[in-house]
Protein backbone atom coordinates (compact mmCIF):
# COMPACT_ATOMS: atom_id res chain seq x y z
CA UNK A 1 0.00 0.00 0.00
CA UNK A 2 1.74 3.76 -1.03
CA UNK A 3 0.81 6.04 1.35
CA UNK A 4 -0.25 9.87 0.52
CA UNK A 5 3.06 12.57 0.50
CA UNK A 6 3.58 14.43 3.17
CA UNK A 7 2.58 18.39 3.36
CA UNK A 8 5.63 20.48 3.80
CA UNK A 9 5.75 20.99 7.54
CA UNK A 10 3.72 17.84 8.01
CA UNK A 11 5.02 15.27 10.48
CA UNK A 12 6.25 11.56 9.48
CA UNK A 13 4.75 8.86 11.26
CA UNK A 14 6.35 7.86 14.39
CA UNK A 15 8.85 4.96 14.27
CA UNK A 16 11.65 3.19 16.52
CA UNK A 17 13.96 5.49 14.25
CA UNK A 18 12.69 8.57 14.29
CA UNK A 19 11.66 8.86 18.04
CA UNK A 20 14.30 10.68 19.45
CA UNK A 21 16.38 8.28 21.71
CA UNK A 22 18.04 10.49 24.51
CA UNK A 23 14.40 11.32 25.93
CA UNK A 24 12.03 9.32 28.12
CA UNK A 25 8.39 8.65 27.24
CA UNK A 26 5.06 8.21 28.70
CA UNK A 27 1.83 6.20 28.03
CA UNK A 28 0.10 9.48 27.44
CA UNK A 29 2.57 10.51 24.76
CA UNK A 30 4.63 13.17 26.43
CA UNK A 31 8.26 13.08 26.36
CA UNK A 32 10.80 14.80 29.06
CA UNK A 33 14.86 15.04 29.32
CA UNK A 34 16.35 15.97 32.60
CA UNK A 35 19.12 17.89 33.10
CA UNK A 36 20.79 18.30 36.33
CA UNK A 37 17.19 17.72 38.02
CA UNK A 38 15.52 20.19 35.72
CA UNK A 39 13.51 18.78 32.88
CA UNK A 40 12.06 19.84 29.95
CA UNK A 41 8.52 18.57 29.17
CA UNK A 42 6.69 18.23 25.70
CA UNK A 43 4.33 15.99 23.79
CA UNK A 44 5.66 13.28 21.01
CA UNK A 45 4.74 13.72 17.25
CA UNK A 46 2.80 11.08 17.51
CA UNK A 47 0.30 12.64 19.89
CA UNK A 48 0.95 15.82 17.86
CA UNK A 49 -0.09 14.26 14.69
CA UNK A 50 -3.19 12.12 16.46
CA UNK A 51 -4.70 15.85 17.62
CA UNK A 52 -4.16 17.66 14.62
CA UNK A 53 -3.88 21.73 14.33
CA UNK A 54 -3.15 22.81 17.80
CA UNK A 55 -4.90 26.06 18.05
CA UNK A 56 -5.06 26.49 22.22
CA UNK A 57 -2.64 25.24 25.24
CA UNK A 58 -3.45 25.26 28.75
CA UNK A 59 -0.48 25.07 30.49
CA UNK A 60 0.72 24.68 34.10
CA UNK A 61 1.57 28.14 36.04
CA UNK A 62 5.10 28.49 36.86
CA UNK A 63 5.27 27.92 40.50
CA UNK A 64 2.79 25.66 40.72
CA UNK A 65 3.15 21.65 41.79
CA UNK A 66 2.60 19.18 39.25
CA UNK A 67 2.12 15.23 40.16
CA UNK A 68 3.29 12.60 38.11
CA UNK A 69 0.65 10.83 35.90
CA UNK A 70 -1.34 13.75 36.77
CA UNK A 71 -4.06 16.33 34.58
CA UNK A 72 -1.82 19.98 34.30
CA UNK A 73 -3.23 21.31 31.09
CA UNK A 74 -4.86 20.50 28.52
CA UNK A 75 -4.24 20.98 24.32
CA UNK A 76 -7.09 21.93 22.05
CA UNK A 77 -6.84 21.09 18.44
CA UNK A 78 -9.32 21.98 15.25
CA UNK A 79 -10.43 18.30 16.19
CA UNK A 80 -10.52 17.52 19.77
CA UNK A 81 -9.14 18.61 23.31
CA UNK A 82 -6.32 16.29 25.33
CA UNK A 83 -5.83 16.65 28.64
CA UNK A 84 -1.45 17.00 29.48
CA UNK A 85 -0.45 14.62 31.97
CA UNK A 86 2.80 15.55 34.28
CA UNK A 87 5.42 12.80 33.02
CA UNK A 88 7.13 13.66 36.40
CA UNK A 89 6.47 15.47 39.84
CA UNK A 90 7.57 18.47 40.46
CA UNK A 91 7.55 22.18 40.69
CA UNK A 92 7.27 23.95 37.19
CA UNK A 93 9.68 26.78 36.46
CA UNK A 94 8.82 28.23 33.15
CA UNK A 95 6.43 27.24 29.96
CA UNK A 96 7.41 28.18 26.30
CA UNK A 97 6.91 31.63 25.78
CA UNK A 98 6.60 30.76 22.20
CA UNK A 99 3.37 28.94 22.05
CA UNK A 100 1.78 31.72 23.75
CA UNK A 101 1.50 33.64 20.01
CA UNK A 102 2.05 30.31 17.96
CA UNK A 103 0.63 27.47 19.40
CA UNK A 104 1.60 25.22 15.96
CA UNK A 105 4.69 24.85 16.99
CA UNK A 106 3.72 21.66 19.08
CA UNK A 107 2.76 20.52 15.65
CA UNK A 108 6.03 21.56 13.80
CA UNK A 109 8.38 20.86 16.22
CA UNK A 110 6.93 18.88 19.22
CA UNK A 111 10.58 17.54 20.09
CA UNK A 112 12.15 20.96 20.04
CA UNK A 113 10.78 24.35 19.79
CA UNK A 114 7.27 22.91 20.49
CA UNK A 115 8.63 22.20 24.54
CA UNK A 116 5.50 22.44 26.92
CA UNK A 117 7.06 23.33 30.10
CA UNK A 118 10.39 22.49 32.43
CA UNK A 119 9.93 21.52 35.99
CA UNK A 120 12.53 20.84 39.17
CA UNK A 121 12.01 17.36 39.12
CA UNK A 122 11.58 15.29 42.55
CA UNK A 123 9.89 12.06 41.15
CA UNK A 124 10.10 10.37 38.11
CA UNK A 125 7.83 7.28 37.89
CA UNK A 126 7.43 4.56 35.07
CA UNK A 127 9.01 6.72 31.86
CA UNK A 128 9.46 4.14 28.71
CA UNK A 129 12.76 4.14 26.64
CA UNK A 130 12.61 5.30 23.12
CA UNK A 131 11.86 1.18 21.89
CA UNK A 132 9.20 0.91 24.59
CA UNK A 133 7.72 3.91 23.42
CA UNK A 134 7.88 2.40 19.64
CA UNK A 135 6.37 -0.62 20.68
CA UNK A 136 3.68 1.19 22.60
CA UNK A 137 3.25 3.49 19.30
CA UNK A 138 2.81 0.46 16.69
CA UNK A 139 0.61 -1.70 19.05
CA UNK A 140 -1.93 2.04 19.60
CA UNK A 141 -1.78 2.43 15.37
CA UNK A 142 -2.85 -1.21 15.38
CA UNK A 143 -5.60 -0.63 17.51
CA UNK A 144 -6.67 2.31 15.59
CA UNK A 145 -7.60 0.81 12.21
Amino acid sequence: MSSAPRLPGESAPETAESIPRHLRYTWDHEWLVVDEGNATVGITAFAAKALGDVVHLRLPEVGSWVEAGESCGRIESLTAVSGLYAPASGRVLEVNPALTDDPRVVNAAPYTGGWLFRLRVENIAGALTADAYAAHCAHTEGDRR
